[in-house]
């Protein structure tokens, strides 16, 4: 297939991409004509073995904290609308606990560190185009110190979508909007340097940058983390948690044979005849919880030696021009991911870390949990499990809601506008539209199935096991 690379680049130009943008695009474009698959055999790799783990960090002592948090800046990806859970803004602006949203709690934390440590750590949110005035009405309202912070927001770049027929660039004139696609959370690195921040910030002294997902509240500025990583001179510090069943299907990190360098091996990257090493969990332990720690000296310098874009492994989603209308032109979206610069880098390193670290909400079941009073809204601002529910020595309950009835947010707050008491909760499973009222209690593993397509109420009262919600002989007390 012909390579039409000018005819992208003339087109970003026009729509005032930076150089560092246009050169990500092309080492994704260039993966594209040239056909690179990205398979990953397993006669490629070996298991990622030996890494630290952050319970047996040694603590740092205030003074060390002060001074470290002077050198570092914490970045959270703000790009997503949360599309899957039905919303239209930013998906840091759901309220998610107490009235407040991701945004709000993310805030609090970094003003709250600020306080405690007499440091002002630089606080930066990697908006898109499609959540970037949201967020900044909503800060400027909820916010407003925030909002006059020089390095408050990074745009992430646009990306033109490619004509799957032709490799050109796509056309649709009933909405050139729909030309371009977001290019993933990859594109944070060009992102940083086109904008001219990453030297803005290393001008500032700043050495460090934490970052993360918006929806990830386990993914907190943790000082022990921060001094090991400031004192390993590693470029780049991946934290990674252990694979479970659960997570067998999901990607897992690595190290490559041929260079010896950590990579990810994703399940799109695994060839059919090694699905079942790529699944063994014994063998490949961990995964990515894209909570990344980055040397901004290292990063300037690896870009610099790479021609101003790092060879990110490319992401091909296949798509249509108009993703409403499925007979539109066929159309690829060329993405990258922020986690797989982890193979760029020759100091680069992982770190195994508890599970409360990776605690994203991805469903409305997650946002159920986190509703309840299985979490509480601590000092410092960050989401923590009840104590009591860690007095009492057990973990945090699986809830599994009907996806035909509580996938969307607006369905979760219509039927559960009161979210029961999980405290002494092990399991629920929620099958049709059961409506919760106040006062409900679910004890141990707790089925509730509606009868019939219409809400079923449930009303106050302690449940435990299988429930036919409308029969009053569920009651317990």
């Amino acid at each position: 297939m012909a390579n039409h690379f000018e005819d992208f680049k003339v087109k970003m130009q026009g729509a005032g991409l930076s150089e560092a943008a246009i050169a990500a695009f092309k080492k994704n474009y260039d993966q594209l004509v040239a056909g690179v698959t990205g398979m990953v055999p397993e006669d490629e790799i070996n298991s990622a073995t030996g890494l630290p783990s952050l319970l047996d960090l040694p603590s740092v002592s205030p003074s060390e904290a002060k001074t470290l948090l002077s050198q570092t800046a914490v970045l959270k990806l703000n790009g997503g609308l949360g599309t899957s859970m039905g919303l239209e803004k930013a998906k840091s602006l759901l309220v998610v606990k107490d009235g407040k949203t991701f945004l709000d709690l993310i805030a609090e934390q970094v003003k709250h560190m600020r306080k405690s440590y007499g440091s002002d750590v630089i606080f930066t949110l990697m908006n898109s185009f499609s959540t970037s005035d949201d967020t900044k009405a909503f800060l400027r309202e909820k916010h407003p110190d925030l909002m006059e912070e020089p390095f408050i927001e990074l745009m992430q770049n646009m990306s033109p979508k490619v004509d799957a027929a032709t490799n050109k660039p796509a056309s649709y004139p009933p909405h050139p909007d729909m030309e371009w696609c977001p290019p993933g959370h990859g594109d944070i690195y060009p992102s940083l340097l086109g904008s001219g921040m990453l030297d803005s910030l290393i001008g500032k002294g700043i050495k460090y940058l934490f970052v993360s997902n918006s929806d990830n509240l386990g993914a907190t500025l943790d000082l022990d983390l921060l001094s090991y990583f400031a004192t390993s001179n590693k470029a780049f510090l991946m934290e990674v948690c252990e694979r479970t069943a659960a997570d067998k299907k999901g990607g897992h990190l690595c190290l490559r044979r041929s260079d010896g360098r950590l990579m990810l091996r994703e399940s799109a990257m695994c060839p059919d005849a090694d699905k079942k090493a790529f699944e063994d969990i014994a063998k490949h332990k961990y995964f990515n919880t894209n909570n990344l720690w980055v040397s901004l000296e290292h990063l300037k310098a690896t870009l610099d030696a790479s021609g101003g874009a790092l060879g990110l492994p490319l992401i091909k989603n296949k798509k249509t021009v108009n993703p409403r209308d499925s007979k539109s032109e066929p159309v690829f979206q060329l993405e990258t991911a922020m986690g797989s610069a982890i193979e760029c880098f020759d100091s680069a390193g992982a770190i195994v870390v508890p599970r409360s670290r990776f605690a994203p909400v991805k469903t409305c079941s997650d946002l159920f949990v986190l509703r309840s009073d299985a979490y509480i809204i601590a000092e410092d601002a960050t989401v923590a499990v009840a104590p009591a529910l860690l007095a009492a020595g057990g973990g945090v309950p699986l809830v599994k809601l009907d996806d035909a009835h509580y996938k969307l947010v607006d369905q979760l707050e219509a039927l559960a506008p009161d979210v029961p008491s999980l405290i002494a909760a092990k399991s629920v499973t929620v099958k049709g539209p059961v409506k919760f009222t106040k006062g409900v209690v679910l004890t141990g593993d707790v089925t509730l199935e509606a009868e019939g397509s219409s809400p079923a109420l449930l009303a106050a009262g302690e449940y435990s096991g299988s429930v036919k919600v409308g029969s009053p002989a569920a009651v317990l007390a």
